[in-house]
Formats: structure tokens, C-alpha cells, sequence
């Protein structure tokens, strides 16, 4: 069962996904979490008022271009959200896809059962289901006749296939695993919504999104140079003033008549200097972290934990851990 998202960053239904989340986080209770952004929409917002005041086609471009730099730092991190997403979606899909064939009134020794096929998400427990070589595995539960060699590396990593049979310890199954050989009855032994591959689905939508300590410190370094910039900017106007009053010979600019121009040239301005680029996409560089390990089916809890990971350099693995490929395939021709 593959559950990797293929989708590109520019996929266009992931872009029209993520546009309907970017403009929800112009909202400022979600972006003053970063101090960056936040300034921007502000001074986006102070020039847009400065220019309905008066207007000119200046100072409609500038709030244009201020206005969709807010936009693009919400949609590259709603985007990488929406990966995240799609990869929960993938996962509820081939749930749903799965065909389930329930066998109604089968007996032990029943060599033709009468048989009906449903969804595997309506299955429950204590319901009989019969499954052949090929087919995947509808959901948890316990074999009840049969013996078969059963894929589940999509589940535990282990490559090579192991015996599932009725009785003993070996008779417990995990839906979305897919059976190589023979054919077995399957008593399903999860309610809906708890099954193995729910609380993978679970999982992968509950990762939170903690800040690294790389990030706070770097959040911290954005806001001091933030504020350095935002008072270079606010006392730009006052110099400018009381340098013309001492001299008289000073040119009388744009920026000093008072007409409108110069809130939104000190608010572009403020854009300008401030490291937007990195405070906009430092969200969305963790979560993308975070879903790059998902799609090679390692579910992140945190992206601390995975800031964490580029740390280790010892790895102990007890008897079980799989530290080869598994899957035989050519390496080159002789």
C-alpha cells in the first residue's frame, strides 16, 4: 500500500486547496504569531488607508505589491500545510477504496461460502471476511481459518513476508496489509475509527507544529532587526523635517508635502528592509519538514523531534530493525 503524495508544490488543485487557508491567516489573531508578517499587514493596511484618502496610481501599486507579499508568506505556508493534508487524505482514500468480500453464514470447512462485498469502513467486529492472494487485508482482526504469508512492510518496515495463521500467536492481522499466498478467514476485531491504519491517519494529522530551538532563536534575531528597521524608519520623517528647517537650500521632495506619498514610501520602505523572506517562510520550511518524513512513511510528531534527528549520530536497533532494502532488484548488468 503506497501512501506517498506525488503532487508538486505548483500542483494547481493543491494551490486552489491552499488559497481559501492563505486568506483565512490574514486574519491578525493567527499571523501576529509571526512578528514579521504581522508588521507587514499593518503597514499594508496603514498604506491602503493613506491611498483611499488620496488616491494615485502610485500608491495603488505599492498597497498592491504590499498586500500580495502577505499573501504569498500565508499561501507558501498554507501550501505546505495542505501537503500534509493530502497525505492524511491518501491515507482515509485507500481505506475507503478497500472492498471488503464478508462472508455472512460461513461455517468452518466451508469450501464455497456465500459471500458479499462491502467497504471496509463499514466493517465490524465479529464480522467473517474471506481474503485472497492479492488482496489487502479490509481491517484488524484475528484468522480464523487458513494460513497465509502476508505482507506488512507498509506497517512494520520488515520486508520479508511473515506466516499469518489461524490459532496460536500468529493469527493477528493488520488491515492494509496485503496477502502473497493461500487465502484466509478473518474475524475483524476493531470498531471503525480504531483500527491500526485510523491512528496512523490520526497521527498524521495531529503532528504538532512546535517551534525548533533553532527557530525561536531565529525568531528572536527577525524581531531585534525588526525593530531596528521599524525605529530607522519612524524617525526617517522627523530628520527629514528638521534637516529642511536648518536649511533652506533643501529640495522640497515628494516626501516631505504632506500629501499622502509619504506614509506608504515609509511603509514600502519598511518592507523593503525587514527580512520578510525568511520570517514568511520559516513556517512553512518545518512544516515541509515535517511532511518530506511522512511521505517516506515516517510519521513526525514534531518538528522539534525532527531538528532533533539531524543531531544523532550513534543509532542502537534491537533484533528486529531493518537496516536493509529488502527488496531484491538488479545493481548493474554483467
Amino acid at each position: 500500500m503506497s501512501t506517498r503524495v506525488r503532487s508538486g508544490l505548483l500542483d494547481p488543485a493543491l494551490l486552489v486547496r491552499s488559497l481559501p487557508d492563505a486568506l483565512r491567516k490574514l486574519s491578525p489573531r493567527i499571523l501576529w504569531r509571526n512578528p514579521v508578517m504581522f508588521l507587514v499587514e499593518v503597514g499594508s493596511a496603514f498604506a491602503t488607508v493613506l491611498v483611499i484618502g488620496r488616491p494615485s496610481v502610485f500608491g495603488w501599486l505599492v498597497v498592491v505589491w504590499l498586500w500580495l507579499t502577505v499573501l504569498f508568506a500565508n499561501l507558501a505556508e498554507a501550501v505546505a500545510e495542505g501537503r500534509g493534508k493530502a497525505q492524511a487524505d491518501t491515507l482515509r482514500r485507500a481505506r475507503r477504496d478497500t472492498r471488503a468480500r464478508v462472508l455472512p453464514d460461513w461455517k468452518p470447512g466451508d469450501a464455497e461460502p456465500v459471500e458479499h462485498q462491502v467497504p471496509a469502513a463499514q466493517l465490524r467486529p465479529g464480522d467473517l471476511v474471506l481474503v485472497e492472494a492479492g488482496g489487502v487485508i479490509p481491517g484488524d482482526g484475528d484468522v480464523v481459518e487458513g494460513i497465509a504469508s502476508v505482507d506488512e512492510s507498509a506497517i512494520t518496515g520488515e520486508s520479508a513476508p511473515v506466516i499469518r495463521e489461524s490459532g496460536g500467536d500468529r493469527c493477528a492481522v493488520t488491515g492494509g496489509t496485503t496477502v502473497l499466498s493461500d487465502r484466509i478467514v478473518v474475524r475483524v476485531t476493531q470498531q471503525p475509527g480504531q483500527s491500526f491504519l485510523d491512528r496512523m491517519i490520526a497521527l498524521v494529522e495531529g503532528a504538532s507544529r512546535q517551534k525548533t530551538p533553532n527557530e525561536i532563536a531565529l525568531n528572536i534575531l527577525l524581531a531585534a532587526l525588526t525593530l531596528i528597521f521599524l525605529l530607522a524608519v519612524v524617525t526617517l520623517q522627523p530628520f527629514a523635517i528638521f534637516a529642511k528647517q536648518y536649511q533652506a537650500a533643501a529640495p522640497d521632495t515628494l516626501a516631505l508635502n504632506g500629501d499622502g506619498i509619504t506614509g506608504i514610501v515609509l511603509a514600502a520602505l519598511l518592507v523593503c528592509l525587514i527580512p520578510t523572506t525568511i520570517g514568511a517562510l520559516l513556517s512553512a520550511i518545518g512544516i515541509a519538514g515535517m511532511d518530506r518524513l511522512v511521505q517516506r512513511n515516517v510519521l513526525a510528531m514534531s518538528g522539534r523531534a525532527v531538528e532533533a534527528a539531524g543531531d544523532v549520530d550513534t543509532l542502537l536497533l534491537d533484533k528486529t530493525g531493518t537496516v536493509t532494502l529488502g527488496n531484491r532488484q538488479a545493481s548493474e548488468f554483467l
